[in-house]
Order: structure tokens, then C-alpha cells, then sequence
């Protein structure tokens, strides 16, 4: 079977984000901020992926071996890939989006020399808004006390000659961009705004620190540090507190990138690395500046070089009606979201949080807003006196502090808090209300993305809100099940009809529906799988894929990120046909299509086809029952799969291959979707 490597798929996904910063037809402040996510996504990558590849690559051939979809020397493969992705970068950012700044009369300080008229400013910004957030540090290598670069904090390394001193001495001193601004603006002259980096601030004014001394040189490094948390030995006791105490210690975990200005000499970035404890592999070059995904944070100056903001599509049936839970009672409402308001599912937990009605609340929690208001509502229905049950995922990586921070606020407030379990990360996006008016009723909402106000507003999501007795139920079924993880055998069978839920029936079901479409293609029958994820990894699901396309299946997938199936391989997937979407929201749904009839069956969830999300993790995936809903996926479907403006075509050897649009009008996924949703208005 083929695969390809996870990492190098990601990269390339990474590379298809800085394409766009390369697009000329993207708003200028718009690209600005593709570099940031470039940039971001790629220290993301460093704090997770990069140290587990070199781990991987110090094995001996016959463990190698034993690993599925390991690939020799990909170690060596990544660092080029990187190198190369880097020097893109570069180009595109000196060589269009700065010379297009000072075309519309922005000077952006980049490496460059400072105007003199500006430097008694900045030194006035020196010496009152970032002094006192500087720590100058002597680096002694025959110290005990060794210096820990902080991860992913920026520093200048300065090459100091003391007077009447031969040797020649090192030290470091932190760039305060964690407690300011990374980007100043100067003062207005000849028709031109000046922006100039905190770096260069500081950079200007080093000699403050070391009166009476020679400096040498200067360079920028920073160092990111594996971020991962080692938990899987040791699960007694309180696994909250063992998580706040590796959140302590994780900046301090060791290194798996020391990034260096280049032009650095050899012998300096050795010494660096000697007390740093930096491998070789470890060190890459960098430019002048570091951390570049503080570009997100560029001064806005002109608001016609972005995108044209689009007003989320309210429903009319929910605004009239004000009773979101007697509308669910006669209809499910789907949302497409950033393109439809978020407001009804504030409605429907901030309602339950003061329905006399309203006996109990259940809800997983991955990701929420840093002030949310879903959890507020939850902690004043708990207030009210209803029984709220919060299932809180400790580990949703990088967002464990303020996941901590919530659980103690509901905690106080009389939530009933259950902390995940070592063995069982819950990624699904489930809520259920029990209402007692008359008679039980039961109200679920089931989503593609996290419970977070924030985010709906830039990815693209789908949220089911129902009362269909058998999705309820057995959401009810999966809350009981979960509420007593600590202490029933997690290998409990619960049967599941409407619902997909891993670790249980997802694979199974899957299995049935590839194998009713092959059987179709079989029959002469037509015979389709459509796909959309972020996403694709699984060897046992790539390998029912292919074999669904070598029995004449038609495939059509739309993946954003990682995808470890080659489409196109003679004999073994060639009627499958991958695409990438990358716009202005984040591609984030997950939606599962089978068949080419009228009446396909899907789903929508939160898994990924990925072995993490199918076997190790409570998701969950429902089907989709009400046609207005199904046909409304169906068209969602349609529209990204015939967009020829920003999809691109995945081919063997990581190609990404732009969609050819023939001369004709180009369709743009996202904005058509918008103009569908609002004509449906």
C-alpha cells in the first residue's frame, strides 16, 4: 500500500498557506497575515512534530521497519523542505509585500537603516515603554548555573571586548515581545507612515547595556522546545495537578529548533549550541527577525486592503419565534458556519441556563473562548439550580491553561466537572438539555468544531441542533458513559444506530458503507464516496479506499492538511481525486458522503481519518436524517468541489496543481456558499 509521510503532506499544506501570501489577487494586509499563519503553523510544527522525526530517525532499520508509513531519511527530506519554504518566504515578503507597502506609503523597517530624524524617538520608546523588561545576562560556560533560553522567546546574542581584556565575552539579552508590542509606529514624514520592529528598538540601543564595553556583534536566535506532554507512564493521582505541573515546565522542555540570523559565524552558533544542549540536526538558519507570526499584528492603516467583512446570515425562523427549543421541537436547524450567525447556539444554552424547564445539561469541552460565553451560561444555569455536567478535555494541546482556568470557575459555581481520562481523549462536540415540560424532552446540538464564539467566526463548521428521540438518546447514552469512565471498563459495548461514535461502531460502519459502494461498482451500479476532512491518515482507511477505487468506486476528497493517501497511482487509486482548499476561513467540517443516488447517507462530525481520532478518542459523527438538512450538505459539497479559485489538485510527489477554470468565471467555494446561504434567507 501507498502512503505518504504525514509530515512532508503537512508541510506541503503549509506551503499551499504561503502560496496564498503570494497571490497578488489577496488584499495586501491579507497576505500579511498568511505569512503569520505560515510562520505560526511552522513553530507549531517544530513544538510538536520535529522532535518525535528526529527520535524517529535514530532508530535502528529494523524498529523503522516495524512503523507504518516511515520513511528513510525523512529527517533529511523535512529540513530541506523547510529550508526551501524559508527562503520563499523571504522572497515574498522583501521582494512583493514590502515594496508594495511603500507603494501605498508604508515604510516598513525590514533590515534596513533607520532614518536619523527617527532615532531620538526610538530611543525615547527604549528607555520608557521596554527597559524595564530587559534582563542582560552574561553567558558563562563554566558556570552551574547555566541560562535556559525561555521557548519560542526571542533574544540577540552580543559579542562583547572588555577594555584591557583578551578574550572575548557573550551575552544575552531578551526581546520583551511578550509584554510589548512587536511593531511601533513613527512618526509621519515625506508622505510616508514608518513602522520598525521592538527588535530593532533594542537592537539600537544595546550600548544602554554595556557602557564601557566593545560590541562586537549581534544577532537574533530564538529556541522552540518540544511541547508535548509525557503522561503515559504515570497516570495515578490527580491528573489535573500533573498536567498544571508539566504546563510549568514545558517552556523549559527540551530543544527542538535553535534559530539563528544568518551570517552568524560557525563558531558562535557551536558555543550556542554547547550550552544550549542543541543538536546539529536541531539548527536551522533563520533571517534577521524571528517570530514572524506577530505579522497578525501588523499596523492597520487602511481597511481597503483586506477582505470586505460579510455579515453572518441570521434565521428569521429562530429570531421571530425567540424559543429556540420550540423550534427544535418541530424542525432541526443545521448552521453553516462562519457564513450563518453563531447566535443560536448562544440562544440555545444561554435559554436552557434560565428555562424553569430545564433539568440537566451535559457538554464536552475541547477548546473554548478565553471569555465565554457558552461556559457562563452554564455556570448560571448551575446557579439556577440545574444539574450541568462538563466533561473537560485537559489535553487539547496549547489550550490546557485556560481549559484549567474554566473548570475551576465552573467548579466553584456547582458544575459537575469530569476530567478526562488518561486512556480516553474526548475530542467529539456534543451537548444535550433535558426539559421537563409535560413530558421528557430531550435537545442536542452535534458539531463539526469546538463550542467557541471566537473561532466560529473564521472556521468553517457545521452544527446540527435537534430533538430526534434516537439522536438524543443515544447522546444521553454516551454522556452516562462518560460520567463514569473512572470507574467502568472502558471497553463497554454501547450500541450506536444514528450515531458514529470511535472506539465503538465508527469503524465498523465505515467499513459497511465503503463495502456497499464497492458492491454497487460491482453490480454496475454507479457508485460514489465523497469525503471532507482536515485530515487523512489512517492506513486501514486508505487502504479501504483504495481498494473501493481499484473495484471502480469514484472517490472525491477534499482534504485541507495532512493526506498520507497518493491519489492517481496506476492500479491502485486511480479513480480517486484529491483537492486542497485553502481561503480566507479555515477549511474545518468533516463531512462523510456515501453513495450516488438520490438519497446518499451523511454525516457530519468531529473526526478526523486519522488514527489518533478512530481509535484513540471519543468523536462522534451523526447522520443526518432531515433531507432539507442532507440536501443542504450535499450542495455544500458541490459548490467546494467546483471551486476553480482557490482549490488546488493533490498529485503523486506532493504536487499541488491549481484547478484549471478553462476560461470560464471563477467559482470561489467560500464566497458562493455565503451567496447561497443568504439567497436561501
Amino acid at each position: 500500500m501507498t502512503l505518504l509521510n504525514r509530515d512532508l503532506s503537512w508541510l506541503s499544506f503549509n506551503l499551499r498557506v504561503l502560496q496564498e501570501a503570494h497571490d497578488p489577487d489577496v488584499p495586501l494586509f491579507e497576505r500579511l497575515k498568511y505569512m503569520a499563519i505560515f510562520s505560526s503553523n511552522l513553530t507549531e510544527f517544530f513544538r510538536v512534530r520535529y522532535a518525535e522525526i528526529l527520535a524517529l530517525s535514530l532508530l535502528n532499520k529494523k524498529t523503522k521497519k516495524s512503523i507504518s508509513n516511515y520513511e528513510e531519511n525523512v529527517a533529511e527530506k523535512i529540513q530541506e523542505e523547510i529550508r526551501n519554504q524559508l527562503d520563499l518566504f523571504g522572497k515574498i515578503l522583501l521582494e512583493e509585500i514590502i515594496p508594495e507597502l511603500k507603494e501605498i506609503g508604508i515604510i516598513f523597517y525590514y533590515a534596513m537603516p533607520i532614518r536619523k530624524e527617527h532615532l531620538p524617538e526610538i530611543r525615547e520608546i527604549f528607555l520608557s515603554d521596554i527597559l524595564s523588561f530587559i534582563q542582560p545576562i552574561y553567558l558563562d560556560p563554566h558556570s552551574d548555573k547555566k541560562f535556559i533560553p525561555e521557548n519560542n522567546q526571542l533574544y540577540f546574542v552580543i559579542t562583547l571586548a572588555e577594555e584591557n581584556a583578551d578574550m572575548l565575552n557573550h551575552a544575552i539579552v531578551n526581546i520583551p515581545s511578550k509584554k510589548v508590542k512587536r511593531f511601533f509606529t513613527l512618526s509621519r514624514m515625506d508622505n510616508y507612515d514608518y513602522v520598525i520592529f521592538l527588535d530593532d528598538i533594542v537592537r539600537e540601543n544595546i550600548g544602554f547595556l554595556f557602557p564601557n564595553q566593545e560590541i562586537i556583534s549581534v544577532y537574533s536566535i530564538k529556541i522552540n522546545r518540544d511541547s508535548e506532554l509525557y503522561l503515559a507512564d504515570d497516570y495515578s493521582g490527580n491528573v489535573l495537578q500533573k498536567i498544571e505541573k508539566q504546563l510549568k515546565k514545558r517552556d523549559f522542555n527540551s530543544p527542538s529548533r535553535f534559530l539563528y540570523e544568518a551570517g552568524m559565524p560557525r563558531n558562535l552558533q557551536m558555543f550556542l549550541a554547547s550550552i544550549f544542549n542543541i543538536t546539529t540536526e536541531e539548527i536551522f538558519t533563520g533571517g534577521r527577525y524571528h517570530n514572524l507570526d506577530d505579522l497578525w499584528n501588523f499596523p492597520s492603516f487602511n481597511k481597503n486592503f483586506y477582505y470586505e467583512k460579510i455579515k453572518p446570515v441570521s434565521s428569521a425562523k429562530i429570531l421571530n419565534s425567540g424559543d429556540i427549543f420550540n423550534v427544535l421541537l418541530k424542525e432541526d436547524i443545521l448552521l453553516h458556519l462562519p457564513y450563518q450567525s453563531y447566535n443560536p447556539v448562544l440562544s440555545f444554552f444561554n435559554q436552557a441556563a434560565v428555562d424553569i424547564n430545564v433539568t440537566e445539561i451535559y457538554i464536552t469541552l475541547y477548546r473554548v473562548a478565553n471569555e465565554s460565553h457558552i461556559i457562563n451560561a452554564l455556570i448560571s444555569a448551575a446557579k439556577n439550580g440545574k444539574n450541568v455536567v462538563a466533561f473537560i478535555e485537559l489535553k487539547a494541546r496549547f489550550d490546557e491553561a485556560n481549559n484549567i482556568k474554566w473548570s475551576k470557575e465552573m467548579k466553584d459555581a456547582g458544575v459537575r466537572i469530569i476530567y478526562s481520562h488518561p486512556n480516553i481523549k474526548v475530542h467529539s462536540k456534543i451537548a444535550l438539555i433535558k426539559r421537563k415540560n409535560n413530558s421528557k424532552e430531550l435537545f442536542a446540538i452535534l458539531s463539526t468544531g469546538n463550542f467557541n464564539e471566537v473561532t466560529a467566526q473564521f472556521y468553517t463548521d457545521h452544527v446540527l441542533m435537534t430533538s430526534d428521540q434516537q439522536i438524543t438518546k443515544e447522546l444521553m447514552q454516551l454522556f452516562k458513559f462518560l460520567e463514569l469512565t473512572n470507574v467502568i471498563d472502558h471497553n463497554k459495548k454501547i450500541k450506536f444506530e444514528a450515531l458514529l461514535v470511535s472506539k465503538f461502531n465508527m469503524i465498523p460502519v465505515l467499513d459497511r458503507l465503503i463495502d456497499r459502494e464497492i458492491e454497487k461498482a460491482q453490480n454496475g451500479e454507479p457508485a460514489l464516496i465523497r469525503i471532507k476532512v482536515n485530515n487523512l491518515e489512517e492506513p486501514y482507511v486508505i487502504d479501504q479506499l483504495y481498494r473501493a477505487s481499484q473495484a471502480g468506486v469514484e472517490l472525491q476528497l477534499l482534504v485541507r492538511s495532512i493526506c498520507c493517501l497518493v491519489p492517481g497511482i496506476s492500479g491502485e487509486s486511480d479513480n480517486i481525486k484529491v483537492k486542497r482548499i485553502v481561503d480566507r476561513f479555515l477549511e474545518h467540517s468533516r463531512i462523510l458522503i456515501f453513495g450516488a443516488d438520490k438519497n446518499p447517507e451523511v454525516y457530519i462530525g468531529s473526526a478526523d481519518l486519522m488514527t489518533r481520532n478512530l481509535r484513540h478518542r471519543i468523536e462522534v459523527m451523526v447522520c443526518i436524517k432531515n433531507e432539507a438538512c442532507k440536501n443542504e450538505l450535499l450542495n455544500y459539497f458541490e459548490i467546494q468541489w467546483n471551486d476553480n479559485d482557490k482549490a488546488v489538485i493533490l498529485l503523486p510527489g506532493l504536487v499541488q496543481k491549481k484547478e484549471d477554470d478553462n476560461g470560464n468565471i471563477k467559482n470561489n467555494a467560500q464566497q458562493n456558499i455565503y451567496n447561497f446561504l443568504a439567497a436561501k434567507k
